[in-house]
């Protein structure tokens, strides 16, 4: 058995320090835009971007009239097979978040160990809060209200540097980054950050 879409993918590895950043106008906060919808739990905005914005990825709103759904931008880390990738992603809010996590879709194509076939991201802080009843997952590596746009990024950049290979949500992908992964899995993550960088800026 499996907790939620996996056995909790942490996402693990470096910061993201050495990144570059992908230009991008981040969104300004509802309030400066006008008046956020009446009895929104909160909203999924990231102000801290807008001060200090992390490299390695960009995040704006798809519809400005829509504060609950997101694009976000990757850049795939240096000294990685993910190196030079330009992956899209969006990020679908709840009308109950920062409660409860968003949700997020590749819609870069992108083969990896932690990211489902369809292209849905499995990783511990997009774990519903609370126990794993499988106990692969400590509350406190799940879905806190703390979190950010910008922590759920630091944790995808880690995941796309550090795989976890033990914890699938494409078990093909695992079995290849554990037993071929200089060969055929290479060879995959290879031609999706080519056609990432085609598709990029469609």
């Amino acid at each position: 058995p499996t907790g939620d879409c996996c056995q909790g993918s942490r996402g693990r590895g470096a910061g993201p320090a050495r990144w570059k950043s992908v230009p991008s106008a981040v969104p300004v906060p509802p309030g400066e835009r006008g008046v956020a919808p009446a009895g929104l739990v909160g909203t999924p905005q990231p102000p801290e971007l807008n001060k200090n914005p992390v490299e390695g990825f960009s995040a704006g709103l798809i519809d400005d009239n829509d504060l609950y759904r997101w694009e976000v931008l990757i850049i795939g880390p240096p000294d990685t097979l993910y190196e030079g990738g330009v992956f899209k992603a969006h990020l679908t809010f709840p009308k109950d978040y920062p409660l409860r996590p968003p949700k997020m879709k590749f819609i870069t194509e992108i083969w990896h160990p932690n990211v489902d076939k369809n292209g849905d991201v499995c990783i511990s802080i997009l774990h519903e809060p609370g126990e794993d009843k499988y106990g692969y997952e400590k509350p406190e590596e799940r879905w806190l209200p703390i979190h950010t746009v910008e922590t759920i990024m630091i944790s995808v950049i880690s995941m796309l540097a550090d795989p976890n290979g033990d914890s699938p949500a494409n078990v093909d992908a695992a079995k290849e980054w554990r037993e071929d992964r200089n060969g055929e899995f290479k060879r995959k993550v290879a031609r999706c950050v080519r056609k990432s960088q085609e598709t990029a800026f469609e």
